[in-house]
């Protein structure tokens, strides 16, 4: 009796404990609530024009994802952040970075030694102000997350210098260390 008790107890926990999750998951989703393409689980590719982000995002997100502006170095709220978890694109909810591949850099912006995935974000060569640096954008809806340099940290030896701005960020669930 006390056994069966105990499994009720273990499995009812363990529900409410999924559902909680999941509803953490699509509470996130729905803090973009003015934003219908936002996902933090649609991996697909998104072609929207920029006359359908400029309605939906706002205007400092919108100047550097969109137009491919830069936050004043030292003012993005992740620039020295710490928190455990993952950054998001702001614009779409795509998986770009965990913290654990975040370290800390001198030149005032987050800066990552490797994305999330393969595919998570994608290449652009970028010849403006002068420089050759290759632009770093958001693998689903493209939109100028920053730039990637050669001079991180090992493993990698590279440097994704990205603009606070344009990121979200989710704390890791401490009950379950679950990392999606």
């Amino acid at each position: 009796m006390i056994l069966r008790i105990t499994i009720f107890v273990v499995t009812v926990f363990l529900e409410v404990s999924c559902q909680t999750k999941q509803e953490e998951t699509t509470m996130a989703d729905r803090q973009q609530s003015g934003n219908p393409y936002y996902s933090r689980t649609d991996t697909s590719v998104l072609t929207i024009p920029n006359s359908a982000w400029k309605k939906v995002l706002p205007a400092g997100v919108y100047a550097v994802a969109r137009e491919k502006d830069t936050e004043r170095a030292f003012t993005g709220k992740y620039w020295d952040f710490e928190g455990l978890g993952t950054y998001y694109c702001a614009v779409c909810g795509n998986k770009l970075f965990r913290s654990d591949a975040k370290f800390a850099s001198t030149c005032g912006w987050p800066s990552f030694f490797e994305a999330v995935r393969q595919g998570a974000v994608v290449y652009e060569p970028d010849g403006s102000y002068g420089m050759n640096r290759i632009e770093v954008l958001c693998g689903r809806c493209g939109s100028h997350l920053g730039h990637l340099f050669d001079d991180g940290p090992l493993p990698t030896g590279k440097r994704y210098c990205m603009n606070s701005i344009v990121l979200g960020f989710a704390p890791d669930d401490t009950t379950h260390q679950n990392r999606q």
